[in-house]
């Protein structure tokens, strides 16, 4: 798929509002305006755009990185696993199901005459490599998964008969990092217009710090080998990962350019979603990274309709 284009830079939010401009911000740097059908730039933020307050969130939120493949017999059961544990904890605990190994592209992931969806997209494969790769990793195949990308005995990535265990000590620890969003989706031109605040709260952090904008469909039904080696044509695939918004899988880096406040960085991001995808059946999740030891600090879910 197209990597999905069109972001703004952070801190539109701050134009003024005097006489009314053409769209004041360049738009290959803010993204189309078009898409707000309510006319140009400055109508948007006169009129739809948010402010954001105070967060008054103090829980750290968890994202399981399902690594899968429609090929995996295993992957179902690993699948299983991680939609408990969000139905446990529907509003701190997130799936990620991502179709690649730890050679990005593999035989799991691969496409034939039964298995003809490739669920694949580049940055769930580079993704997959990184992980893969990094030395002494034990990612060898599928399924596998990481849960905020902590490690445990050195690996990012995890069985998944590991994976409660995790996530429930996870919960409880410290949030070093907020996060905040907010949304406006125009159906007559499929535009997105999200936005975001991410707020640094552990100062002691000094590692490159990186927000990531993942698009999620909820579910699709497509083929997918099953625990006893049948293949189920009707599988219900859930929470795949699609693409990365508007950057490749590092994310955007949090800079003295985004901040707005002392401590507080705004991103936002304008996009069209693509033609085959139902809004009603897509969310986003939104992360922040640790460039250095690659752990997720705090993620949060955007619907693109409420």
């Amino acid at each position: 798929m197209k990597k999905i284009l069109f972001g703004l830079v952070a801190g539109a939010f701050l134009f003024a509002s005097c006489d009314k401009v053409e769209n004041p911000y360049p738009v290959n740097e803010q993204g189309d305006y078009s898409l707000y059908p309510g006319g140009d730039s400055a109508a948007y933020w006169a009129t739809d755009g948010p402010v954001f307050g105070a967060n008054p969130n103090t829980d750290r939120n968890v994202v399981i990185e399902d690594f899968t493949g429609h090929k995996c017999n295993s992957c179902p059961i690993a699948a299983d696993t991680a939609e408990v544990l969000h139905d446990d904890y529907p509003t701190r605990v997130f799936v990620a199901t991502i179709h690649a190994g730890p050679n990005g592209l593999g035989g799991f992931q691969q496409t034939d005459g039964t298995f003809t969806t490739d669920w694949t997209n580049t940055d769930g494969l580079d993704i997959g490599f990184h992980f893969g790769n990094l030395p002494g990793s034990q990612f060898i195949g599928n399924p596998t998964g990481s849960i905020n990308r902590i490690l445990e005995n050195g690996q990012h990535t995890i069985s998944p008969l590991q994976w409660r265990n995790s996530v429930e000590a996870a919960l409880p620890t410290q949030l070093q990092v907020n996060i905040q969003s907010a949304a406006n989706y125009y159906a007559s031109t499929r535009g997105m217009f999200l936005h975001t605040e991410i707020e640094v709260l552990d100062q002691s952090i000094t590692d490159d710090l990186y927000t990531v904008v993942y698009l999620i469909e909820d579910t699709i039904v497509g083929a997918q080998k099953m625990p006893d080696n049948s293949t189920n044509l009707n599988y219900v695939h859930k929470e795949v990962m699609r693409d990365c918004i508007q950057s490749d899988w590092q994310g955007k880096q949090i800079t003295a350019a985004n901040e707005v406040e002392p401590n507080k960085y705004r991103f936002d991001y304008i996009f069209e979603l693509p033609a085959q995808y139902d809004a009603e059946n897509m969310h986003l999740l939104i992360y922040v990274r640790n460039a250095e030891t690659e752990e997720i600090y705090h993620v949060v879910k955007q619907e693109f309709i409420d």
